[in-house]
């Protein structure tokens, strides 16, 4: 079995998928391995819509009652993969450093910028995320490189007059490319039982694209809420 396929395998018992995989450049900003030596191949790992809930949801974090379970959680799996594979794990969150999830994101393919900030897949829509990185030391399949070629390929957004997405905030948060923070969490705040905390971002929910991927209403909830509590400690979304 090559490296890629014992990755999957190893993601999948805990409701993840590989979400992406290149070889780094020097510009990409992939740190070292803990031995020094340069990354080979890093791979991005994350959830397709729901698909971490049931594993999540039956972990130690989710039930102790302390703040950032879902982290936690993807801490203590990403770190229990990358000693099993002999690899660095790298997290969203928890920095600095903070690394550029995005900017590897964009590389490992099939992901384009949208109007409100999020990064839409061509099928899951806006319902997907990363949950760490893993930095090899070699290279995880033997025709691994990097991504295809994707200038014929055009962005969901691209196709999609209506914009339904930047019109669906209830308080205008989103304004001539500006994600206005403040409006939001104000609002989230005092509609504590509204339908961007039960049901998620209206925002998301707007675009078209991958609607049967939408989170559960139990995820979406723990999202929006562990955004209000970092947006109050000072914290990162």
């Amino acid at each position: 079995m090559d490296r890629l396929a014992q990755l999957n395998e190893e993601v999948a018992r805990y409701g993840l998928r590989v979400r992406g995989a290149f070889t780094p450049r020097e510009c990409d900003g992939v740190p070292a391995l803990d031995s020094g030596r340069p990354a080979r191949a890093l791979a991005l790992v994350g959830n397709v819509g729901s698909s971490l809930w049931p594993a999540f949801s039956a972990s130690p974090e989710h039930g102790d009652g302390e703040r950032d379970a879902l982290d936690r959680w993807s801490r203590r799996i990403g770190t229990r993969i990358a000693q099993r594979l002999g690899a660095r794990a790298l997290f969203p969150f928890g920095g600095p450093p903070h690394h550029p999830f995005q900017r590897w994101a964009m590389r490992g393919g099939e992901l384009f910028a949208s109007p409100v900030g999020l990064l839409v897949h061509s099928e899951y829509g806006l319902w997907h995320a990363f949950r760490f990185a893993l930095a090899f030391p070699e290279a995880l399949h033997d025709r691994l490189g990097d991504p295809p070629d994707r200038g014929n390929e055009r962005s969901p957004c691209a196709m999609c007059d209506a914009r339904s997405c930047l019109h669906a905030c209830p308080v205008g948060a989103f304004v001539d490319g500006e994600y206005r923070v403040s409006q939001c969490v104000e609002h989230l705040v005092a509609h504590p039982q509204g339908p961007c905390v039960t049901a998620g971002c209206l925002a998301r929910h707007a675009c078209p694209v991958g609607q049967t991927y939408r989170y559960v209403p139990a995820q979406a909830q723990l999202h929006m809420r562990a955004f209000v509590a970092k947006r109050a400690r000072g914290g990162g979304s």
